[in-house]
């Protein structure tokens, strides 16, 4: 790691990102993101960009969401359980590029009449497809350029608008989470992305460059959130 302040947002690729490989080692990386989602609170800013976006659209009873880049989806059962408990309507699609991604999560959610998988592309969303678009550790895997469009075809895709949980790119963000893949988990893609992940994540200054790119005069907002993540939202 060149930059030890990581005051710049890191250009190399990730694994992940290479999507003509995969198998039962990108499967594997799938399930123990889920144990390094758990331990890291990654749940947490999603559901807090969905709850000001549902608020702020009247609190209505019926909802649909489209978590894009799921991977296993495991981050959406804090969504699942919230819409139950405030008596919400939900209706849930989990999209991702990969087949190893969908397998997860279709295994994961077996028994949940509520959740559709689905292998799709984030900028091939239709015009209005559900009401909020969300997306967890996503964005960090574009360059600034495709970022301004991931979000702009997410609010495209919604009626409502979006909802963003990302990483804080921070030094001791970066250490722990080195620390702990190297602890929790031997498989190549964890290992690797982990850290990378952390050193091409954003700072408040990244938020506020990326709104003034929008179009169609949309207002990007964002709180920081334990640990060491964003939340943000974008009305329609």
């Amino acid at each position: 790691m060149a930059d030890l302040q990581l005051r710049h947002r890191a250009l190399q690729p990730e694994l992940m990102d290479d999507h003509g490989t995969g198998g039962d080692s990108l499967r594997e990386a799938h399930r123990h993101l889920q144990r390094l989602n758990q331990i890291f609170g990654a749940a947490g800013p999603v559901l807090y960009a969905v709850r000001r976006l549902w608020k702020e659209a009247g609190r209505p009873r019926q909802l649909s969401v489209l978590d894009i880049g799921c991977g296993a989806g495991d981050i959406n059962r804090s969504l699942l359980q919230w819409a139950e408990q405030e008596g919400i309507e939900l209706r849930l699609t989990l999209g991702d590029l990969t087949e190893e991604a969908c397998e997860e999560a279709r295994a994961l959610y077996r028994n949940e009449p509520r959740v559709t998988v689905r292998q799709l592309d984030l900028f091939q969303l239709q015009p209005g497809e559900v009401d909020i678009v969300t997306a967890s550790q996503v964005l960090h895997h574009f360059d600034e350029e495709q970022v301004v469009e991931a979000v702009e075809a997410m609010v495209r895709g919604s009626r409502i608008g979006c909802a963003i949980g990302d990483i804080h790119r921070h030094p001791i963000a970066w250490a722990a989470v080195w620390l702990v893949t190297r602890t929790v988990s031997r498989n190549r893609y964890i290992r690797h992305d982990g850290p990378l992940s952390v050193a091409k994540g954003f700072r408040a200054v990244d938020w506020q460059r990326i709104e003034g790119r929008l179009g169609n005069g949309a207002r990007l907002a964002y709180r920081w959130r334990p640990l060491f993540r964003y939340a943000c939202w974008v009305r329609k």
